[in-house]
Parts: C-alpha cells; sequence; structure tokens
C-alpha cells in the first residue's frame, strides 16, 4: 500500500511567500520601468496569495483561499488600469522612465 505523503509544514511555505514578497518590494524600489514595477507589484500580490492559501489550508477553512479570489480580481483591474495609462503616456512622450514621469498633464 502506497505510503500518503504529508504537507511541507506551514513554516516553508511562509519563508517562499516571505522571499517573493522581498524580491518584488525591491524590484518596485529599484526599478525605474513602469512595467517592470507593475510585475514587481504582481510578485508581491501573489506572494501574499501563498500565504492566505496556506494559512487557509493549515487552519482547514475557506476563507482565506475566497479572499485570494477577491485579490486576483482586484490584481486584474489593476493591470489594465496600470497598462492603459503606461500605453497612453508613451504614445505622447516616446518614454516610459519612471523619474521623468512627474507631472500627469496631457
Amino acid at each position: 500500500m502506497p505510503e500518503i505523503s504529508t504537507l511541507p509544514p506551514l513554516s516553508a511555505y511562509l519563508i517562499v511567500s516571505a522571499i517573493l514578497f522581498g524580491i518584488g518590494a525591491i524590484g518596485v524600489l529599484i526599478r525605474r520601468n513602469p512595467l517592470v514595477i507593475f510585475m514587481s507589484i504582481e510578485l508581491m500580490l501573489n506572494a501574499v496569495n501563498l500565504s492566505l492559501v496556506a494559512f487557509s489550508t493549515f487552519l482547514d477553512s475557506a476563507d482565506g483561499q475566497m479572499f485570494v479570489f477577491l485579490v486576483l480580481t482586484v490584481a486584474a483591474a489593476e493591470v489594465v488600469v496600470g497598462l492603459a495609462i503606461i500605453v497612453s503616456i508613451f504614445r505622447t512622450r516616446r518614454n516610459i522612465d519612471v523619474d521623468e514621469m512627474n507631472m500627469l498633464r496631457g
């Protein structure tokens, strides 16, 4: 009879989540390209989602998994609006460097 595998400890999921969140935070703080900043924000949101699912699994509750769907919905809306703003700025200025975008007038 095959042996049932056990789940890794909760701390393993939280460590991976903290590493992903840290990489995303460093990407937001260091990079100047708005597309890379958006990807870093998405990485941070997915790190939070990983910790929510891990806690939900280890507490035998579906609340964390339902909250993940809410976070994914908000993240999708954020990407749509953010990319629309970036495309609009690129069409007018031909440059999307964050340091040079200090005014949002057209």
